[in-house]
């Protein structure tokens, strides 16, 4: 059974409202968004072509690839619209005195 290492990125208030920052953990990329006020981690690869999720527009809960406009549920990770192929990785956040701890696959 895998496990997850807690690890800390940020601080939250590095993550502006309603957009993505991108931050590399390893050869891991993550696109961490903050929506009302609450911050989310997803991989910044689109399922579709890889496309850097990072650079993409957020609209609500999802995020929209730059490169063809699927878009997927910053929540879990869940496809929204097509051309996606599938669901993207998602990642449990934790914010502790104002900094960002994402649970990474070990």
């Amino acid at each position: 059974m895998a496990g997850s290492q807690r690890v800390a990125v940020t601080t939250q208030s590095e993550i502006p409202e309603g957009e993505a920052r991108v931050w590399q953990i390893g050869e891991l990329y993550l696109a961490i968004c903050k929506v009302a006020g609450k911050i989310y981690a997803v991989e910044d690869r689109c399922s579709h072509d890889d496309g850097p999720l990072g650079e993409g527009t957020i609209d609500g809960h999802e995020i929209e690839c730059p490169r063809h406009g699927a878009r997927f549920d910053i929540r879990s990770g869940e496809v929204c619209r097509m051309p996606a192929d599938g669901p993207i990785n998602h990642f449990a956040v934790t914010v502790e005195n104002g900094f960002v701890f994402v649970d990474l696959p070990v």
